[in-house]
């Protein structure tokens, strides 16, 4: 298996609300609003939105109603882009469950929660690389 992802789809109990939230952040999509998915193109990946109940039956799932052990990130090229981006997460409606600060792993993060729950960790590493066209590479 090659060492790729290439969708991630999160369930969301409002597919509505979830679209204008990414949206709100600037993502971009082409499904109609009467789709009962949405897909938004992120860099080399896509990043998906479907009904949960559905996912989880056609992923073969029980859908226990928790947190299911995932976090989403983004990684940048400064501390001060974590702010930027945090704050534009902030306007769109996230819930910001950490400020922006100093990790004890030596880089700057924060934390925000979509509306449906979903954690999305927006961190600068300065131990890992970023290309021209926001890949992240180890070092």
């Amino acid at each position: 298996m090659r060492e790729r992802i290439s969708l991630i789809t999160l369930g969301v109990h409002d597919l509505t609300r979830a679209r204008r939230f990414y949206e709100a952040l600037g993502w971009h999509t082409g499904a109609a609003d009467a789709d009962d998915v949405v897909f938004f193109q992120a860099g080399e990946m896509v990043l998906g939105l479907w009904d949960r109940g559905k996912l989880a039956e056609d992923s073969c799932v029980q859908d226990g109603g928790g947190w299911g052990g995932v976090t989403l990130a983004l990684v940048v090229g400064s501390p001060e882009e974590v702010q930027r981006v945090t704050e534009e997460a902030r306007a769109a409606g996230a819930t910001i469950a950490r400020e922006p600060a100093a990790t004890f792993w030596g880089g700057y993060d924060s934390i925000f929660i979509d509306p449906e729950g979903h954690p999305w960790e927006v961190a600068h590493n300065p131990h890992w690389r970023l290309t021209d066209d926001g890949g992240v590479r180890l070092s």
